[in-house]
């Protein structure tokens, strides 16, 4: 099996508003995975941690988000057949993540 991947993205929000902003933008991209045959098994917060699983190409994907203080750490294991587009899936974590915890909003 593959390392995780690990994204870490800082923050200014302090771990309540970052919390609330990534449970808002999960539930707008609930919809959008669905559309792009994604399909969620399970997502449950867990104080300031959210555990989740989803299922895309017969292939299932899980992994934490650990929002804290000045960080949220995205960690998530990909099996080997997505584990190739790993750097393009950080890319894309990095990006969203980032605009989500954008101080001004």
């Amino acid at each position: 099996m593959p390392k995780p991947l690990i994204v870490e993205l800082p923050h200014e929000l302090g771990p309540v508003e970052a919390r609330r902003r990534i449970a808002e933008g999960l539930d707008q991209m609930k919809g959008m995975l669905l559309k792009a045959g994604v399909a969620v098994d399970s997502m449950a917060w867990t104080g300031d941690r959210l555990d989740f699983a989803v299922a895309a190409m017969g292939q299932k994907v899980d992994g934490q988000v650990d929002v804290r203080p000045e960080t949220v750490r995205i960690e998530v294991r990909l099996p080997l057949l997505l584990a190739l587009f790993a750097q393009k899936i950080q890319k894309s974590i990095g990006k969203e993540g980032g605009n989500l915890l954008l101080t001004k909003k």
